[in-house]
């Protein structure tokens, strides 16, 4: 075992020379495991930990090894579950560096919270593991360039968890739309109708004795106070010192899918988001009520690419009977959550209404057909593992290229809206600003989506004179620079302060 002075010098070196020697199944590679069984740490012992727990365990070719979580005691529980299943406990870490040493672990999965995912990847993959990540795999843009930057000099498969890449029934509509079945398409419209209730009133709460916080906040500075949401595990995710909202949290699969099927795998060329946190005083009763959240329960983002749009809706408050007369006919009339992709083609439609499935529908909404297929994760971790045991990083659905532009579009929206937060407006402001968007020929879309956001609200309770929505500027992004031409402001939302010995920086090579 290196020193920690040791260690940590070696994960933060140059991801050069060594680190760039490809994994030979079955043989000894940058002393990883002699035999054909890949041994597997799962950093973050949560919700979605669990769900990399059930899928590399499901897998012959895969043993666990390690997990990491800096809450002792769900790490613990989650490593007396995986004796259960498999008859050997894994080692218990609260560090990551710790299993990074053990060069017998050929893999790490990553599903901590958001401000985690960068960084933690890149050092798993300068140790000389191979990584799967969960979306987004970045808390924002420059991390994504960094993480994509060491994926392409250290040679190590890389997949990000945008599962729906691995869905026979999405790969067959995406596929659909580029051959044209519901002719020239050039709009998506990717929907997050999600209920997300109040994380609770902002103030100061104690943080768990089983926490080791300063190594949980780990890239993220640690605040005063240190913790000021009444729970401390995942609504971090609403906080955007550590989450990016469901705009982060939900769009990445949406957004993913909207760039695949138009076949965009650039940045957008300008931004424009609006909306707020809003109806939480409604929900409570209170009209001085402060949610402890920080990032949009409401927000709508359009993308533009030239001569293609994406739109990207939140609604976190009560999904109603009815969502629209379009999205009522393609998700159901039903009340509850309606979270997918709208395709907009001359002829028809094409809508991804579960991660399992798709459909198309005819100008008129009718019916056409229907895409399905089996458990998507599975198939997703499969992929992964197949890419590993062959040495081949081109063989995965969800490279980290493919998970950068995709969380790139949920940071790209953020930096607009959090740069207009302080900007609220009325209704007709908002509409003059979307009137004056390029690609006119999306503008009824437009019109539409803002008039249903507003009935949203209204229904919900929210006096839109009292609290008005926020307008974020337009902006205009260089997807090749991956920056904001003439624009500070905006560019430095593009990273972020970071705690002193966590910092992501791009590789020297």
């Amino acid at each position: 075992m290196k020193s920690n002075l040791d260690r940590r010098r070696w994960i933060t070196a140059s991801a050069a020379g060594a680190m760039a020697i490809p994994h030979v199944w079955g043989q000894t590679v940058l002393g990883q495991s002699t035999d054909q069984t890949l041994r597997v740490c799962i950093a973050g012992a949560g919700g979605r930990g669990g769900e990399h727990i059930r899928g590399m365990h499901k897998d012959p070719r895969t043993r666990i090894a390690a997990v990491v979580d800096t809450d002792d005691a769900a790490a613990n529980r989650r490593a007396d579950q995986i004796a259960k299943l498999q008859g050997t406990r894994p080692a218990v870490y609260r560090d990551v560096r710790d299993p990074l040493d053990d060069d017998s672990i050929d893999i790490v999965t990553i599903a901590t919270p958001n401000h985690w995912h960068a960084l933690m990847a890149i050092w798993a993959m300068r140790a000389g593991k191979h990584v799967y990540v969960e979306k987004p795999i970045s808390h924002n843009v420059d991390e994504g360039r960094a993480l994509v930057a060491t994926a392409a000099a250290t040679g190590r498969v890389f997949q990000t968890g945008t599962q729906c890449r691995s869905s026979r029934a999405v790969r067959d509509a995406v596929a659909a739309v580029a051959a044209g079945a519901i002719g020239d398409c050039r709009l998506a419209r990717g929907l997050c109708y999600k209920r997300r209730r109040s994380i609770g009133p902002l103030g100061r709460y104690p943080v768990p004795e089983n926490i080791d916080y300063a190594l949980w906040s780990g890239p993220a500075p640690i605040t005063d106070p240190p913790l000021s949401r009444p729970r401390f595990h995942y609504d971090w995710h609403w906080q955007r010192h550590y989450g990016n909202g469901d705009l982060g949290n939900q769009g990445p699969h949406q957004t993913d899918i909207a760039r695949w099927g138009l076949g965009l795998d650039r940045h957008p060329a300008s931004i424009l988001s609006y909306g707020g946190r809003l109806g939480y005083d409604a929900e409570t009763g209170n009209p001085d009520f402060v949610d402890a959240g920080d990032t949009a329960n409401t927000e709508v983002s359009i993308y533009d690419y030239g001569d293609k749009q994406i739109v990207f809706e939140t609604r976190g408050l009560d999904v109603t009977d009815s969502a629209g007369d379009e999205v009522d006919a393609f998700f159901g009339k039903q009340p509850g959550n309606k979270i997918g992709v709208i395709f907009y083609g001359e002829d028809g439609y094409i809508v991804q209404t579960e991660f399992w499935q798709a459909k198309q529908f005819d100008r008129n909404w009718n019916l056409v057909r229907t895409w399905d297929c089996d458990n998507i994760g599975d198939a997703h971790f499969s992929n992964f593992l197949d890419a590993v045991v062959a040495g081949d990083p081109t063989m995965v659905h969800a490279d980290a290229m493919t998970g950068h532009l995709s969380a790139g579009m949920s940071h790209l929206g953020n930096v607009s809206y959090y740069l207009g937060e302080s900007n609220r407006v009325p209704v007709a402001e908002i509409r003059s600003a979307l009137d004056s968007l390029p690609r006119t020929q999306f503008a009824d879309n437009h019109t539409a989506t803002l008039a249903a956001t507003v009935a949203h609200l209204r229904i919900n309770g929210v006096d839109l004179d009292r609290t008005p929505m926020s307008l974020g500027p337009l902006l205009t992004f260089d997807p090749a620079a991956e920056r904001f031409p003439d624009n500070e402001a905006a560019n430095a939302k593009l990273t972020r302060e970071y705690q002193p010995g966590f910092e992501v920086e791009m590789p020297t090579v």
